[in-house]
């Protein structure tokens, strides 16, 4: 990292204001990163993809000369500081981010699932507590299909996934 050459730096964003402060920076001649995610989502049965900033509230930006016109552009709320003196981002973290932006948007890796079929569940709480019974798929809204064995048969109940855990 040359700082004759520039350095990173993070700046705070005013809330619901990142468009405005990215472009304002951009016209005071800052070169600004804020990297964003692909969130994909399904809203009343429609595939949505938002793209909220990865940071939420704090964008990236290149100093080349002076520091003090990024604090005083709209939009932004105070730079992220050292002392007195903002504190510098490694090239190697913004260049990491970079590389793992597809099509200018950063996909996380979905989670890992907490259950998987045939597993054993034990109900936590509720009028079914202490039950235990099988998990049979995982469904919208954070919630949990069990297979639970009553009055004879098995019945399927859905839970929310708070409500259950891993029966050893």
């Amino acid at each position: 990292m040359d700082i004759a050459m520039g350095f990173w730096a993070t700046v705070q964003l005013q809330p619901q204001r990142d468009r405005l402060a990215l472009h304002f920076l951009a016209l005071n001649g800052f070169e600004t990163y804020a990297p964003r995610l692909r969130d994909r989502r399904i809203s009343r049965g429609r595939k949505v993809i938002r793209t909220p900033l990865l940071f939420p509230g704090y964008a990236f930006i290149l100093v080349r000369l002076q520091w003090s016109q990024a604090m005083f552009s709209p939009g932004v709320s105070r730079l992220v500081m050292n002392g007195a003196t903002p504190a510098i981002v490694p090239d190697a973290v913004i260049t990491s981010l970079k590389a793992r932006e597809i099509g200018g948007l950063i996909e996380l890796p979905p989670p890992p699932p907490r259950f998987r079929r045939g597993d054993y569940l034990q109900i936590k709480r509720g009028p079914l507590a202490h039950r235990v019974g099988l998990f049979a798929g995982m469904l919208p809204r954070d919630r949990v299909a069990v297979l639970l064995r009553m009055l004879g048969s098995s019945r399927r109940v859905e839970l929310p996934e708070a409500a259950v855990e891993r029966w050893p």
